[in-house]
């Protein structure tokens, strides 16, 4: 029966760290006094603020209890493995599986100038858009422009009667089906 050697690349991979129960900020910072190259995705989510108050917002992982590090696994998988908040570094075996380059730079480029990954679908002026929710669901009308700094766009409304612009959160509506005649009616 032959054995099939498995090796580890002499050069620096991207791999998957698992961390320990919300410390994937201190594996991080860990790790990069260690000078690892680390990527911790992260997202800006909103939660619902008290009334009055202006909106909430949560700071999250996109991977919870993920990071990613870039690393030499030769000689620096013991020490990444126990930096305090790593779990271990994900992998088959007893070797860890290295992610390819092209995966973590098509993560990197959904962030945002602020560092914040970007999920959900992006808006183009011009494209039609339905409201999900309050007083105004179900209604239709066109995408004009995100509101500088706020989570809140401008739309237009079209009615039997008027044409209206509307300012809502970006949350409450959701792109449609550009071959679609509906028409935003009360």
């Amino acid at each position: 029966m032959n054995a099939v050697a498995v090796s580890v690349s002499e050069e620096a991979r991207w791999y998957a760290v698992r961390t320990k129960p919300k410390q994937e900020e201190r594996a991080d910072d860990n790790l990069r006094a260690w000078r690892v190259e680390t990527f911790t995705p992260r997202l800006k989510e909103r939660r619902s603020a008290h009334y009055g108050a202006g909106p909430a917002y949560a700071v999250k992982p996109l991977f919870p209890r993920y990071i990613f590090a870039r690393f030499n696994a030769q000689s620096l998988l013991h020490k990444v493995n126990y930096t305090r908040g790593v779990q271990n570094v994900v992998g088959f075996g007893e070797w860890p599986t290295p992610i390819d380059d092209e995966i973590i730079d098509l993560i990197k480029s959904q962030v945002d100038e602020d560092g914040f990954v970007k999920v959900g679908e992006e808006f183009k002026s011009g494209d039609k858009v339905k409201i999900k929710a309050g007083p105004l669901k179900s209604l239709v009308g066109v995408f004009e422009r995100k509101i500088k700094d706020t989570d809140r766009v401008k739309i237009l409304l079209t009615t039997v009667s008027y044409q209206s612009h509307l300012v809502i959160d970006r949350e409450m509506i959701e792109k449609i089906d550009p071959s679609s005649d509906k028409i935003g009616v009360f």
